[in-house]
């Protein structure tokens, strides 16, 4: 497979410090394809999209196969931070609703609150235990007195938008609520979403798509996709998987030639996490961070954080264009300094877990679930824009609707995403990016 990072980021480096590896332990690896074996559909990618698409096709009676490079949620549905939060897209307001109107945006405002509705069905119907909090939804803090003031002018527009009750909270309401920094001037909360533990919501959610009937197969890297006789044929290490329909779910970990298409129409980027050891009440009472809500800010390069159930705090960030061991070290001394800044009473706190991801962006700033090309019964959902715990599990879901005849990608799905300039050398175009989201952040 051809990526456009370097072969570190693909490895097991940048995930070796991983907090969530030490709540759960990862089942014994399924074998790959043995010979040749037939499946009437077959997944590749095994995270929140390409599972939640299996489960859904075998709840109708599908027999569907996953197909793994590594093991079940390796990739960024194993490391992410756990927000089932809404979101999707990068690109503004204003431009969404010149592209998709006023009732396109009506359907994709219906489609993210849908997703975590899904979410929370799933985790409570299938009986997950994924330590989940935040059930009041989430809150974005305002990092400058200025984004306070936008948050209550936009109040009402997200109230109808989702149809429920936006709160927005001043400085002070904020550290009544337990949520104090020198950065947070003030916030906004959406009832909507809540926070998990990624990695055993995706265990949890492999172990339903088996209970339905679905086969997986880890440590089977597809290598090629080629026809026969009407039918797709896959290629791994251990032998080959033939289905008459086809759904691609591998979004940031994505290749330029499996298949060919996917070439230059999706961008990775890193995001990171550091969470600490566990906090004392009197660390605690010093930062005056006390509330379980999953909180984010208002910049372009956002910072998203939240207590854990075990009082260890999680603090996540976006940057970094480069992936070696030297360059996780340099993002780790970054990352923790943006720590220290924004929550100083814990500059001495030891934070012994850090490790980063992908996450995975369109040229058009939109997620998208159709077709791969011309290719007939074949199909891809991707470019969750760092938000994919409930979009990718809706999209899984969607995706199978596709695959049955069932649903209808949402309009602001539905445009092929467009190249990326500059081919594999792509990723260049982020460091620009983040120059100007940096200004914009000031």
């Amino acid at each position: 497979m051809k990526r456009i990072y370097q072969d570190f980021a693909y490895g097991n480096g940048p995930v070796a410090e991983c907090y969530w590896d030490t709540t759960i332990a990862r089942p014994a690896r399924r074998p790959g394809p043995a010979g040749e074996v037939t499946h009437e559909v077959a997944v590749i990618g095994g995270g929140y999209t390409g599972l939640s698409a299996a489960y859904h096709l075998a709840r109708e009676g599908v027999d569907a196969a996953v197909i793994e490079a590594n093991g079940i949620g390796w990739g960024a549905s194993g490391r992410n931070g756990g927000f089932g939060s809404m979101g999707g897209t990068k690109a503004s307001e204003t431009s969404l609703l010149k592209r998709f109107g006023a009732a396109g945006m009506a359907e994709w405002y219906a489609a993210q609150k849908g997703a975590c509705e899904l979410l929370g069905e799933l985790v409570d119907g299938l009986g997950l235990d994924v330590d989940a909090h935040s059930r009041g939804g989430e809150i974005c803090v305002a990092h400058r007195p200025r984004d306070l003031t936008a948050f209550r002018a936009e109040k009402p527009d997200l109230e109808r938008a989702y149809g429920v009750k936006a709160e927005v909270y001043d400085r002070a309401d904020l550290e009544s609520m337990g949520i104090t920094g020198p950065e947070f001037h003030g916030g906004i909360r959406l009832p909507i979403g809540f926070a998990l533990n990624p990695l055993k919501y995706v265990l949890g959610l492999a172990r339903a798509a088996e209970g339905q009937g679905v086969t997986v197969y880890e440590d089977a890297p597809v290598s090629a996709i080629s026809r026969d006789n009407g039918a797709y044929l896959l290629t791994t290490p251990t032998g080959r998987v033939r289905a008459k329909k086809l759904i691609l779910a591998t979004n940031g970990y994505s290749s330029e030639d499996v298949p060919g298409w996917m070439a230059g129409r999706y961008l990775p980027a890193l995001s990171a996490i550091l969470v600490t050891r566990e906090l004392t009440e009197a660390e605690i009472a010093a930062q005056g961070w006390t509330t379980d809500y999953m909180v984010y800010d208002s910049r372009n390069l956002l910072h998203y954080v939240r207590m854990l159930p075990n009082r260890r705090f999680l603090f996540g960030s976006r940057g970094g264009t480069s992936s070696s061991a030297e360059a996780l070290t340099a993002r780790r001394a970054i990352v923790r300094a943006s720590f220290e800044r924004m929550f100083p009473a814990w500059a001495k706190v030891e934070t012994p877990h850090f490790w980063s991801g992908l996450v995975c962006l369109t040229r058009d700033l939109t997620p998208f679930a159709g077709p791969i090309g011309d290719w007939d019964n074949a199909w891809t959902g991707y470019g969750w824009h760092g938000n994919g715990v409930a979009l990718g599990t809706w999209s899984g879901r969607l995706l199978a609707g596709l695959a049955t005849g069932t649903r209808t990608a949402p309009a602001l799905m539905a445009p092929p995403p467009r190249r990326f300039p500059f081919g594999a050398a792509r990723r260049g175009l982020l460091r620009p990016a983040y120059a100007w989201y940096g200004w914009q952040d000031r």
